[in-house]
């Protein structure tokens, strides 16, 4: 087979089967199933030729339709809780290959449940890869008042284990800042992602991202707080319009 060469290519990460908030992909987010802003936000930064959904479940793929994704087949590996996302990205990858019959020079991940990002940061995103002309590159943001340089375990009896006890006593605005991977947006170049099978290859770098951006929902106060965040963000976008 002949395969023509595409620059990039999105794919969406949609799976059935979740369990700590049954059917978040799909459920209301502002007026729209929480999937289809990951869907806008792709197509509206015009940056990728193909625009994939990958699930395993067939109301999620006509709802990616509906919003205008591509979602020729349904994923045909990697569909329970337990894989890595690179996984399922790499088996949507080689589905698209052979399917479409074309390569791509880079491809990127995007969470459905990360309906905060908008195309404005995927196009910061996209931007700083390309400038760094890196391998991968994770999405993530700074720690705010979750300041982890006072993490600690606890036993059972409440004693404290902590784990930077260097750190503990000190006041936050004298600490380095701390940040946290997001599933807004993973890039790679496909060929360093097919040889190392996962984002995290051998040069990677991060991309900071604001809190609001990077939010993943995973549990129903995740969605609560998404939901708030949301306006918070449209009000910031409003006023700077104006």
């Amino acid at each position: 087979m002949v395969f023509m060469v595409k620059r990039h290519i999105a794919i969406i990460l949609a799976r059935g089967g979740s369990k700590r908030l049954p059917r978040k992909n799909i459920l209301d987010f502002h007026g729209k199933p929480m999937l289809a802003w990951s869907i806008e936000a792709a197509l509206e930064s015009r940056q990728f030729d193909r625009v994939l959904v990958s699930t395993d479940d067939e109301e999620i793929a006509q709802v990616g339709l509906n919003y205008g994704a591509e979602v020729p087949f349904l994923r045909d590996s990697a569909v329970d809780d337990v894989s890595p996302s690179s996984q399922a990205t790499l088996g949507a990858l080689k589905q698209a290959e052979l399917f479409w019959g074309e390569e791509y020079d880079s491809v990127s991940q995007l969470m459905a449940n990360c309906p905060l990002r908008d195309k404005k940061d995927i196009l910061d995103l996209i931007l700083n890869f390309e400038h760094f002309k890196v391998n991968s590159q994770i999405s993530c943001f700074r720690f705010g008042w979750m300041n982890p340089w006072w993490a600690l375990k606890l036993s059972s009896e409440g004693i404290p284990d902590y784990l930077f006890p260097e750190t503990r006593i000190l006041r936050s605005q004298d600490l380095p800042p701390l940040y946290c991977p997001s599933g807004a947006m993973w890039i790679s170049r496909t060929d360093y992602l097919k040889a190392e099978k996962t984002f995290y290859s051998v040069g990677h770098i991060y991309f900071p991202l604001d809190w609001i951006s990077a939010m993943d929902i995973d549990d129903a106060e995740d969605m609560a707080m998404a939901k708030a965040c949301f306006l918070v963000k449209l009000q910031k976008q409003q006023t700077e319009k104006s």
